[in-house]
């Protein structure tokens, strides 16, 4: 299963953006101290020992995967000789917002707590850029195919339900004011392998040839008869944000934990995968009519 699948997220749930905001600017704040650290050649045991943690501790503040503590971040600023209100304000403001509680917290029954760093981050993105083997994209999912997919997985009738809950409340990130631009590739594995009967894979194909239309969807099936791709590592998402101080992130979800990837060397690999995707699969167009020819045929 991968994020795309098993999960969801939105802008647009009870938290709002703020929820999804809240991730990045835990990582804004977390890349702003270790900056902060390595430029007064200060070792991360050294600060972990000023605020009475571990150095295992500041490495995931710096990394943005635990929430701050005021005390701590005044306790490294003070540490790092920040010392002037103009430089210590903005930094504790941050620091006051990366604590916001997002909406997907009232899921937390049916959500892995090692996916909330990922549900905040695809709430915050302006670009997602996906290809998908195994489902359609849970953005692109009908309620009844989210049904099957999820029973398919071995969940309970009320996790069930309430995981169909969380990825309809997902959907609405593409009609959302600040909708991202989400770039799609579907392997025609996904549109061939049947989740639900015949009923619930032709309204899923129908589907998809509706949501295509959106300004901000772009659409394309990479069919098999095209024969070996560029997609042979399997599954990823991209993400990518309006703030300029935080790199792309490439998501890629295993069984019963998750890799980021951040480094830009790996992943401008992905982007390569991706962009020769997209080159080499049909037009949004022609991808159109490749979803009518399925439907004519279930």
């Amino acid at each position: 299963m991968t994020a795309g699948e098993s999960w969801g997220t939105s802008r647009s749930g009870p938290a709002g953006a703020a929820g999804g905001g809240s991730v990045v600017r835990r990582i804004l704040l977390g890349s702003q101290l270790r900056r902060l650290r390595e430029s007064r050649g200060i070792t991360r045991e050294r600060a972990g020992y000023a605020i009475r943690a571990s150095e295992s501790k500041i490495s995931r503040m710096e990394l943005g995967r635990v929430s701050f503590k005021a005390r701590d971040v005044e306790d490294l600023l003070t540490l790092y000789g920040v010392s002037a209100d103009a430089e210590r304000g903005p930094l504790l403001a941050l620091a006051k917002e990366a604590n916001v509680a997002g909406w997907w917290h009232s899921y937390s029954d049916v959500l892995p707590g090692w996916f909330q760093t990922y549900v905040g981050l695809e709430g915050a993105a302006s670009l997602i850029r996906v290809y998908e083997v195994q489902f359609v994209h849970g953005l692109l999912q009908t309620e009844a195919y989210a049904h099957a997919v999820v029973t398919r997985g071995g969940a309970g009738p009320a996790d069930v339900e309430r995981r169909v809950a969380l990825r309809l409340e997902r959907q609405k990130v593409l009609v959302s004011e600040r909708a991202p631009a989400f770039h799609v590739v579907l392997d025609e594995a996904a549109l061939r392998r049947p989740y639900g009967d015949r009923q619930v894979m032709r309204g899923q194909i129908q589907h998809l040839i509706e949501v295509s239309e959106r300004p901000n969807v772009t659409l394309q099936v990479m069919p098999f008869s095209f024969g070996g791709h560029a997609g042979e590592s399997g599954s990823f998402t991209m993400l990518s944000f309006p703030e300029s101080d935080l790199s792309d992130v490439v998501y890629l979800e295993q069984l019963t934990s998750a890799l980021y990837v951040d480094k830009p060397e790996e992943v401008a690999q992905y982007a390569n995968v991706m962009e020769q995707l997209r080159t080499d699969s049909p037009t949004p167009s022609d991808t159109r009519d490749l979803l009518r020819g399925l439907l004519q045929l279930s």
